[in-house]
């Protein structure tokens, strides 16, 4: 088994034990297991799967690291969603209104749409988490 901890600035956000994980990684998904060679990894602003028994959660993990070591795996994020706080009729208004700002950003400085297309990565995780 897998002790996974998540740890954003503010709390311990989850403690569990699993079977398998897949996390968002910088440079794609990457499953991990029981007995996985240690590896310290960037983190992509992505969904996270959590395997309990037969069923997967997911979880929004908004960029961090991650550390596995010794079926340890240490997740540190910049912040942490569950699907169960998440408002669909509020997700899904602001997805659109950010996409919307993303077509219309000819005039925004380079600084401005880059902090726009991070606004948009994550209002899409947040609608992958209402969606799975």
């Amino acid at each position: 088994m897998l002790k996974v901890c998540i740890m954003t600035p503010e709390k311990v956000f989850l403690d569990v034990e699993t079977s398998e994980l897949i996390l968002p990684t910088n440079t794609g998904q990457i499953g991990i297991l029981d007995n996985h060679s240690p590896i310290l990894t960037g983190l992509d602003i992505g969904v996270m799967l959590v395997r309990e028994e037969e069923k997967w959660n997911s979880i929004g993990l908004l960029g961090g690291f991650a550390l596995v070591k010794e079926n340890k795996v240490i997740i540190l994020v910049n912040e942490a969603i569950e699907k169960s706080t998440l408002d669909s009729a509020k997700v899904k208004e602001s997805l659109e209104t950010t996409e919307a700002a993303l077509k219309n950003s000819g005039e925004l400085s380079s600084k401005e749409k880059i902090q726009l297309n991070l606004t948009l990565k994550k209002e899409r995780v947040k609608f992958q988490l209402l969606n799975a």
